[in-house]
């Protein structure tokens, strides 16, 4: 199978430009995971700091 068939739809598989869209989208994912990641550790430490305040 070579990706030029693919491409001109005589077998199937992922075109050339699919592959490249799914690797920027994993791409995307990773980032967009890696920063939730960062937000809930940042709302978590807030939190916790907001309750140290407020039991003064």
């Amino acid at each position: 199978m070579k990706q030029a068939e693919i491409d001109a739809g005589a077998t199937g598989g992922l075109t050339s430009e699919e592959r490249k869209e799914l690797v920027e989208l994993r791409k995307e994912n990773r980032e967009l995971k890696r920063s939730v990641d960062i937000l809930e550790s940042a709302a978590s430490f807030l939190g916790a700091e907001l309750d140290r305040r407020s039991e003064r």
